[in-house]
């Protein structure tokens, strides 16, 4: 099988001859600096350069890391388009909300609608039409983030948190809103050629918000937002990614509509394999041992994510910029046997 024909037939739980190896972007960039230098391109100005947005993506293959194209590699654009500040960073770290959109709940309704085709928005949907120009056989993921993360990168978590309890239809009215900006993002880099769509929403941990919370607000507008993608295209393969423990949340993580799940490296794959039955999983090789650890040791690693069931290996959050392209690359040749 070629990297596109495997990682789709995954996600739709369809016998592959190995697990795909892959890092899907967004919140789990894979961008460091190690292949930064490699490729001659370079953040910040890869952020808003189509051009050197879809060759840094593409370099992620080239040069031996994983089995995909992923693009942006950062999980700000929602909230910029949005109004929140944004610092675009340096060569060693990833853009950064600076600045809140607004202060009370309520002025919300003063937020300019989510425009997928202006500012950095346009650069990723410029970058994923360049790759889809060379990328037959590779699988070119767009990336969302997750609707409770550009809702606390828009107004102060502190301020939201306290809302989803105390001022709800307030709440769910904003939700809706962030979410249908979402919708918008996500059918216009499919339309633009995106063969997955990843939502990564670190902010929708259910250890912040307990199981009765996290099922009203993400698991609603996380299936509102996969629903929103489907009737544009119902077989986009959609994979989410939520940090955190996950032993209080399995039951309303069970009514998630996603193709695949990734967790954190804390999370027991065994584990999830039982309580999410019939779900594919994603992960969770840790990032932490990624940057610190030996290309030895992240051999073992991988080899024990693959033995404990996880159908589609990938590292468990985004990759640190100072990690090692040895290590990174042990990671995809244990997967690829060799």
């Amino acid at each position: 099988m070629d990297s596109k024909e495997r990682l789709l037939n995954a996600l739709k739980g369809v016998k592959t001859d190995r697990s795909p190896c892959i890092c899907p972007g967004g919140m789990m960039n894979m961008v460091v600096t190690a292949l930064m230098e490699k490729a001659d391109i370079h953040w910040p100005e890869a952020h808003t350069d189509p051009i050197k947005m879809a060759g840094l993506a593409k370099a992620v293959y080239d040069y031996g890391c994983f089995e995909n194209y992923g693009v942006p590699f950062c999980m700000t654009i929602e909230a910029e388009q949005l109004g929140a500040i944004v610092d675009l960073g340096s060569a060693i770290y990833e853009p950064h909300v600076t600045g809140y959109a607004f202060e009370d709940l309520s002025q919300w309704r003063k937020l300019p609608p989510l425009e997928p085709h202006s500012k950095r928005a346009k650069v990723v949907l410029d970058a994923i039409k360049i790759l889809k120009e060379q990328a037959d056989q590779v699988p070119i993921i767009g990336n969302l983030s997750g609707p409770v993360s550009v809702a606390t990168s828009l107004i102060e978590p502190v301020v939201y948190y306290k809302a989803l309890r105390r001022r709800k239809e307030e709440a769910h009215a904003f939700m809706k809103f962030v979410t249908e900006g979402l919708i918008s993002f996500g059918r216009a880099q499919i339309e633009a050629g995106a063969d997955v769509i990843a939502i990564s929403d670190p902010s929708g941990t259910g250890e912040i918000l307990g199981p009765r919370l996290f099922d009203e607000y993400v698991v609603t507008y996380l299936n509102q937002l996969i629903d929103g993608l489907r009737e544009l295209n119902p077989e986009i393969p959609i994979i989410v990614h939520i940090c955190g423990r996950m032993h209080k949340v399995y039951e309303p993580l069970n009514k998630l509509r996603a193709d695949a799940h990734s967790f954190d490296s804390i999370v027991s794959i065994k584990e999830s394999k039982k309580m999410l039955p019939g779900k594919t999983m994603m992960g969770n090789v840790s990032t932490f041992a990624l940057e610190f650890a030996d290309a030895d040791r992240i051999r073992v690693m991988t080899q024990k994510v693959m033995a404990d069931g996880s159908d589609i290996i990938a590292p468990a959050c985004g990759l640190g910029t100072k990690s090692s392209l040895e290590n990174i690359q042990a990671m995809l040749r244990a997967v690829q046997g060799k």
